[in-house]
């Protein structure tokens, strides 16, 4: 895909997002979600490198993170289902920002509408910039209540004060998952309550990984639309 198709394939995103923003001039995608806080643990040992020194050395990070619905549609249906992930590694915000995909091949690259994000698969889709070449990472669940739908008064219930511990990967685009740590997360606060915090990968980059400049002309139109308030 050349450059300019990419310049017009983010123009037409960005014209989506407007149009669906003046129906939600706050969040045109992902309107409501849940408000979650915990760790992020790489993990030590020998184990496949990806080419991003973060990912590949052992170490912890405090995280905030948000739950939603990407789309919006109403609680009953199943809906494509966001995670994101904020930490602050040197005195510097990076954003991980994951969604239902499927868990292998083609499928890493597929959005799936899912009711439970317990039984979900999360990829980044969008691939990071590696000394090795791309880079994926997804997230799976480990433990969790038996399920976690994506409506807060729900969600609330079902996790209570307990902790949703996702196991954290990474791959090639299309070659095997290598685990690299866990993510482990819990209810912000008793309410379950929302954040106004924006989440933004091409802002807040994933530390010493490199960005591909297809990803960035297809991402920053729709992501300059959505860090306009109102």
């Amino acid at each position: 895909m050349s450059s300019k198709v990419q310049a017009v394939a983010g123009s037409a995103f960005a014209a989506v997002f407007r149009a669906i923003k003046i129906v939600r001039p706050q969040r045109p995608i992902h309107p409501k979600g849940i408000q979650l806080v915990g760790t992020l643990e790489r993990d030590s040992g020998v184990r496949e490198p990806s080419g991003i020194p973060w990912l590949d050395t052992a170490g912890s990070n405090v995280v905030d993170a948000r739950l939603s619905r990407s789309i919006g549609l109403p609680d009953a249906f199943p809906d494509i289902i966001g995670l994101a992930v904020r930490f602050t590694e040197q005195d510097k915000l990076s954003d991980m920002l994951l969604a239902t995909t499927g868990p292998t091949g083609l499928g890493r690259f597929i959005l799936r509408l899912r009711r439970d994000a317990a039984a979900a698969v999360f990829s980044s889709m969008m691939p990071y910039k590696s000394d090795d070449g791309p880079v994926l990472i997804a997230a799976r669940t480990i433990r969790s209540p038996n399920r976690l739908p994506v409506e807060p008064s729900a969600f609330r219930s079902l996790l209570g004060s307990g902790s949703w511990i996702l196991e954290l990967h990474h791959a090639s685009p299309l070659g095997p998952w290598t685990r690299f740590g866990t993510l482990t997360l819990s209810l912000a606060d008793s309410a379950g309550q929302d954040t106004a915090e924006r989440y933004d990968p091409v802002l807040n980059p994933l530390p010493t990984a490199g960005t591909y400049g297809w990803t960035r002309r297809l991402r920053e139109p729709s992501y300059a639309l959505a860090r306009r308030r109102g």
